[in-house]
């Protein structure tokens, strides 16, 4: 047990001694300051801009900087939606894949331009190489970078700054950060053994049978992996994500994953900081954060060491609960790797969450209702500070002290944008779905495991598209047959239907009206004169303001969502915990 401990540890150790790094870096990019990279990228950014027709020094409102993201990400929509359904006549098959149908690619094209990656799909049975690489991988850089430049935009407003360029921030995103740390990161990868080839199938003989052949899949996986980990996409190459030996093959890598995860979103909370010049407030929130965080890991954590009591009480001893999960990774570095994934609303896997304890499913299920364990890519941090203004409304209110938030007055406007971003769109996006599939389990849910355990798998389905984390519970009847399977005779089916395009409402509203309404938010915010501080403004740097934060979090979220949390993994546990003591 003390190994796994220390191992959870060393991880986190390593995360919180690069933020304040890469944080200063972050800040000194979208700051407009030199860096090391200047002499190479300078030209290209330029080069890149002018084509565009982009000034470097062209400003945009919160409305103008929404519509460049909604009209750019509909015309790369378009691209990897006609890729994917032209993937048979294309390069780059050397398995001949045809297309899926077109409700998989729908799917497929809005999860992946969300930064959500949810795979209603087997990779290496569904898509062909060019549909991963240029499809796909085009869009994990993308998407990533877009979520990056919201975040940058929102806290430049918070700090009276006007919100920039989308189209500068965007190009920067890529270039100076995501880019040159997936180029060296991928060399890492394949030095540690992760495939990087266009080669086919490998067809070897069986060990049981050396007459027997089989292949096994391959690809272009390490330069997918490293940019699917950093830019908190999280769709797999393979079906089985980041548990495939091909794209995790031992501790390093999986070392390497969960770092690449953490680094932006906790070293964006730094960057704030730098704007704001405030680098106090910044670790009073990244404390707050991490503290929550290390909690979620201790509960997450303490289930999977303890095991299944049902499962113990057969073998005659207490033994961790491994299924679902690789033994080179154990039960720690998979609590540790599920908790990150669902806080960072990354979403990639190296164990099978279906198979978690319940307190596993309360705490996954609870990052995803919560968004701001670390959050998702630049989002999250948008949205810890749209937690803030709330907290610093509802504690002037309590007080008697004017609710400003640096310097500056929030009004009815930004309570009202905070509010509907936190407690309307991202219930609606999740649990109105979740109703309708519900009220029709068997036409419509396809739920493989009945009961309390069965509820939670569709509400987890939801809140993953919601949250544009991508991961799942799995257990759905979620995927169409295989093109293969189709063009040899399989039909498609409704409930998977039912699946794709259910989901897409979700995808679409957890992604675009909550960045809308950040950005009108920080738009608002830019506008507003700073009033000079007095003896009656209410400190938002203090540990005593951070925890009410923190308290405001946790009540808004357990008020709305505590209910089905009730209905699922807590109910789950009680069920366990009965069975035992029978």
């Amino acid at each position: 047990m003390l190994e796994g401990w220390i191992q959870i540890a060393l991880t986190l150790l390593i995360v919180v001694a690069i933020t304040p790094f890469f944080g200063k870096y972050i800040a000194r990019v979208f700051l407009g300051e030199s860096t090391i990279l200047d002499p190479i990228l300078n030209p290209l950014e330029r080069i890149i801009l002018s084509l565009m027709g982009v000034s470097i020094r062209e400003n945009m409102t919160g409305w103008q900087y929404a519509r460049a993201i909604i009209y750019s990400n509909i015309v790369m929509a378009l691209l990897i939606f006609f890729i994917i359904l032209n993937q048979g006549w294309l390069p780059f098959n050397p398995t001949k894949v045809p297309a899926p149908t077109w409700d998989t690619a729908l799917h497929t094209t809005i999860s992946f331009i969300t930064n959500t990656n949810q795979q209603h799909y087997s990779g290496e049975t569904y898509l062909s190489y060019a549909s991963q690489v240029f499809g796909l991988g085009y869009h994990m850089f993308v998407s990533a970078a877009t979520g990056l430049a919201v975040g940058i935009a929102f806290i430049r407003g918070l700090t009276g700054r006007s919100l920039g360029n989308f189209y500068v921030d965007l190009t920067r995103a890529i270039t100076r950060i995501l880019l040159p740390i997936s180029i060296v990161g991928a060399i890492v990868l394949i030095a540690a053994g992760v495939p990087e080839t266009l080669a086919g199938p490998a067809i070897v003989s069986t060990l049981e049978d050396p007459n027997i052949s089989q292949a096994i899949a391959r690809g272009p996986v390490a330069h997918f992996e490293i940019i699917k980990e950093l830019g908190e996409n999280g769709g797999g190459f393979f079906a089985i994500n980041s548990a495939h030996p091909f794209e995790n093959p031992n501790a390093f890598t999986n070392l390497l994953q969960i770092v690449a995860i953490l680094s932006i979103p906790t070293s964006l909370i730094y960057a704030y900081g730098v704007f704001a010049n405030n680098i106090k407030q910044a670790w009073l929130v990244y404390g707050m954060v991490f503290t929550l965080f290390v909690i979620f890991i201790a509960v997450v954590g303490v289930g999977e060491y303890n095991g299944n009591p049902a499962v113990n009480a057969l073998l005659g001893s207490q033994q961790p609960n491994l299924e679902g999960k690789e033994v080179r990774f154990g039960w720690a570095q998979s609590a540790l790797y599920a908790v990150a994934t669902t806080g960072t609303m990354t979403g990639a896997v190296n164990s099978l969450h279906d198979s978690f304890m319940p307190n596993g499913g309360f705490i996954t299920l609870s990052n995803m209702f919560l968004q701001i364990m670390w959050g998702g890519q630049g989002t999250g941090t948008a949205y810890l500070f749209a937690y803030l203004i709330l907290a610093v409304f509802v504690t002037g209110l309590m007080v008697g002290r004017t609710p400003e938030f640096l310097g500056r007055k929030i009004e009815k406007r930004e309570v009202v944008l905070a509010s509907f971003l936190i407690l309307l769109v991202h219930p609606i996006a999740i649990l109105i779905p979740a109703g309708i599939t519900l009220a029709f389990p068997d036409q419509l849910a396809g739920i493989s495991n009945p009961g309390f355990h069965g509820f939670s798998q569709v509400i987890y389905e939801y809140a993953s598209a919601a949250a544009n984390n991508g991961s799942g519970f799995e257990g759905l009847g979620d995927s169409q047959p295989s093109p293969i399977a189709i063009a040899t005779g399989a039909t498609t089916t409704a409930t998977a239907l039912w699946w794709n395009l259910s989901t897409c409402f979700s995808l679409l509203a957890g992604r675009y009206v909550p960045i809308t309404g950040l950005l009108f938010l920080a738009d608002s915010m830019s506008r507003k004169q700073p009033v000079p501080m007095n003896v009656g403004t209410l400190r938002t740097d203090t540990g005593l303001f951070t925890g009410v934060t923190a308290g405001v979090i946790l009540i808004l979220g357990a008020l709305t969502f505590f209910p089905v949390l009730a209905l699922g993994p807590i109910a789950e546990a009680f069920q366990i915990a009965k069975f035992y003591a029978n």
